[in-house]
Parts: structure tokens; sequence; C-alpha cells
């Protein structure tokens, strides 16, 4: 066995608390008994993704060995590793990630399983280009979306995902594309970013808490932090009883950054484009799972397999609503919000 390596990173008190000290949850190949009394303890470890309704995804997937499939939000590869174990021998999986800091990791990771490029074809692109992808590889067997957010990413304070550490207030997938959400706040308007909070996160202060950070760029105090912004918010919301207070100060810093992400990144545009595209990816027969965490984006998933049904281009579809078990729920308490939706290519 390899001998574990020392230790480099210092801190205060018996266990480290800031991402960048959690050296043995960093390093899973040397840590894995470490690794595995953090998530026994419902906690994902820093640096991992825990992917949510695995079994249910295979249930509804049924890949067979020989099938071409296409994972369109690969992540940490939880999924896809779990894909090719069942389309090997003779399958192919596609997979596309826009985040250029996780896509080498995974790739290296899952390469480590032998899953190199005879089987595993990456690619660095959104998932709206699903029509490019299937321009290569050929109709569908089988598609999968995860449109979460991956723990890698809201854990590592210098990506900006979160309001509970100190870090740039970037929340962009691809950090090289486009605009943060900083310089976003520097040229929208009051009344745009009021009905952004709304439309993207359906937020009740939005009235106050727009107004609020307006006028602190206005007056010459632009937002660069995830820490200032979560701030801001509070600040904007003290009128409300000292009893709930808090609580709902949380619950509008998660609405607020979500509505600021989905906005920066495109995240509705992407996911329109890649539904209406979607059927004809698909071989007849094809089958396509969707895992979503969001009412806006259940939303479009669900209309768009309703209308494509009615239409006679799925023969099937999800009649409700696919839920996380509670057993999962209690083990990764990120898995609550999840919703997930599948459909069958007539």
């Amino acid at each position: 066995m390899d001998e574990k390596p020392k230790r480099r990173v210092r801190y205060k008190g018996t266990h480290p608390k800031n991402f960048s000290e959690k050296y043995k949850e960093l390093d899973p190949e040397h840590y894995a008994k470490d690794i595995a009394k953090v998530i026994s303890q419902g906690k994902t470890p820093a640096g991992m993704h825990r992917s949510i309704c695995v079994d249910e995804i295979i249930e509804i997937l049924k890949v067979t060995p020989g099938q071409t499939g296409y994972d369109a939000t690969l992540g940490y590869g939880g999924h896809s590793l779990e894909l090719l174990k069942r389309l090997t021998p003779g399958g192919k999986l596609y997979a596309t990630d826009v985040d250029p800091f996780e896509l080498p990791r995974t790739k290296e990771r899952l390469s480590s399983y032998g899953y190199g490029e005879d089987v595993l074809l990456i690619r660095k692109m959104n998932f709206s280009g699903i029509d490019q992808i299937a321009a290569e590889a050929g109709p569908l067997n089988f598609v999968l979306a995860d449109l979460g957010v991956s723990s890698m990413q809201i854990d590592n304070p210098e990506r900006g995902f979160s309001f509970k550490t100190e870090g740039p207030l970037d929340l962009r997938l691809n950090p090289k594309s486009g605009i943060s959400a900083a310089a976003f706040l520097k040229k929208v308007t009051a009344e745009r970013l009021e009905e952004l909070f709304i439309e993207n996160s359906d937020e009740p202060y939005s009235e106050y808490i727009s107004s609020a950070i307006i006028s602190a760029i206005r007056r010459g105090k632009p937002i660069e932090t995830t820490l200032h912004l979560r701030d801001i918010i509070a600040d904007s919301l003290k009128f409300i009883s000292e009893k709930i207070r808090n609580e709902e100060i949380k619950k509008s810093c998660q609405r607020c950054f979500q509505a600021l992400r989905i906005e920066v990144n495109h995240e509705f545009e992407v996911l329109d484009s890649f539904l209406e595209k979607l059927p004809d990816a698909l071989a007849p027969g094809g089958r396509v799972a969707i895992l979503s965490f969001h009412s806006g984006e259940d939303r479009r998933v669900k209309k768009s397999f309703q209308h494509m049904f009615r239409e006679g281009i799925y023969s099937e579809i999800a009649p409700d609503v696919i839920r996380p078990s509670a057993e999962e729920c209690s083990t990764n308490p990120r898995a609550k919000s999840a919703k997930l939706r599948w459909a069958i290519k007539a």
C-alpha cells in the first residue's frame, strides 16, 4: 500500500475548516477511510461530488452493452462511471461540460478506471450542442442531463458560488467565458434585477434586495465578493421580525445567488435549446432522463415532454416527477431538491 503523503497545509484547531486546508478530503486516493467517514456523516467531501438518483437513472435508461449514449453534464463523472460499466464492451459514451478546471480532472479520474477515448469521448461545450454530438455519434440510445451545480464548484470559495465563504462574486460555470456576477451587477438596472430575482428564483423580497444592491453600487461600492453581497442582502431585510430574520436571510441569499448564477450562465436558454434539439438526437426507442434542482428548470422539462408526447414525438413520459428516496436525502442532504423526469422517443 502506498505511503500516505505528508500533511502540507497547516490550520488552527483540531480539524481543518477551510476548503484548501482539508488535505485528506482533497486527496481521496490516499485517505479512503477518512472519505468514507465524511460520507457516513451525511456530508460531501471537499472537492468531490456525490451523484444523485443513480439507481433510478440506471433503471430508466436501461443501458446495455454496445449502445451509444450521451452524458450532457459530465461534472465529477459519477453518473458516467455507472453508465460506462453497463455499455461496455462495444459501446460509446459521449460527455460534455463547460468547466475548464474540473473537466480534465474528471477525464483523468475515469481514465484511471480504464475508460479511455476508445469508449469515452469528452467534449468541452455546453449541452445545447447536443445536435453536434448526435452528428458525430449518430442516433443516441440514451441521454442523461443532471442540471445541478457540482459540489466541487459550490464548495470551492475561489469559484464564488457560495454565500457562506468569502470569494470572488463570479458564479460562472466557465470562468473563462462571459462576465462574472460582479460585472453583471455593475451594469444592470434596479428594475431588471428585481425582475430577474422573481423570474429566476421567486424571491419574495426582490424589490428590497435589488434596490439595496443598486444603491450600494451607485455610492461607489461595487459588489466584488460573495460575503459583500450576502451582507447587503442581510441589511436590506432588517425589517423582518427577529424571530425569523436569520432563516429568511439565508433563504434569500440562496435564491439570489441562484438567480444570478442562472443569469450569467444563460442556463434557461441553454436548457430550452437542448430540449428542442433532444428528440432529433435520439434513436427510435431512445431514452432520456433529466435531473433538475430548480422549479423553473423542472417546469421547462415537464412542459417540453408533455408537448412532445401530445405530438407523438415521445411514446411515453414520466407520469409524475420522481424524487430521491428518504434514505438518500438523509445521507446526502443536497439531494432534497432534486426532481427527475424521463421520456422515450417514439
